[in-house]
């Protein structure tokens, strides 16, 4: 259902969320022309989860150094997730955030990027979004096993790379490395470095 969006304008959304230790309004369209990772986890105050959103937050200025932002998602309320950023890290926290917490209290969120679980809650959804709203980008974890934020950051540079230079991006490719042309003729020049 997840793979459905790729290529596809991303589901809008207007929720509840946590911003710099405030409660405000956040859209989908508050992120127009930007990139947007859209990050999705199970619930607050449990244990995989608080690693994955400090690591986001912590590595935030990287990813608006490429000109996108990084929007975290869960079914608990703007309450719960404000009352999580006052307990330190230390004790399971997240201290100060310094990336937004939508609050999916109706659990439309995780439905319309189709990643609510049987037992309602948000599988590990990671979704990049483009500068267009569109999607390039879906992937889904199970509880069990957090993901790596220099993996999604590596993803979206090769995919902004890709939107402006029309090549592709091969197997393990991070920034600065060599693309290829996508078609027989052009992918040789590529290939032909290849030992």
């Amino acid at each position: 259902m997840t793979a459905r969006l790729i290529g596809n304008p991303a589901p809008d959304f207007a929720a509840q969320a946590v911003v710099n230790g405030q409660i405000k309004e956040v859209k989908l369209h508050d992120f127009d022309n930007k990139w947007k990772v859209l990050f999705f986890y199970p619930l607050d105050f449990t244990f995989v989860c608080p690693t994955e959103i400090t690591a986001f937050s912590d590595a935030v200025e990287k990813f608006q150094k490429i000109g996108c932002e990084v929007i975290g998602c869960s079914i608990d309320s703007q309450f719960t997730h404000l009352a999580w950023t006052k307990q330190s890290r230390q004790e399971g926290g997240l201290g100060e955030l310094r990336i937004p917490l939508l609050a999916d209290v109706s659990k439309k969120i995780a439905t319309d990027y189709g990643v609510l679980n049987a037992g309602g809650v948000a599988f590990r959804g990671t979704f990049i979004i483009d500068n267009n709203n569109v999607v390039q980008h879906a992937s889904v974890n199970n509880l069990g096993v957090g993901r790596n934020v220099d993996e999604v950051l590596r993803l979206v540079e090769g995919f902004q790379y890709t939107a402006t230079h029309g090549e592709v991006c091969p197997a393990g490719w991070t920034a600065g490395a060599d693309t290829m042309k996508p078609d027989p003729v052009g992918s040789k020049e590529y290939f032909s470095k290849v030992k």
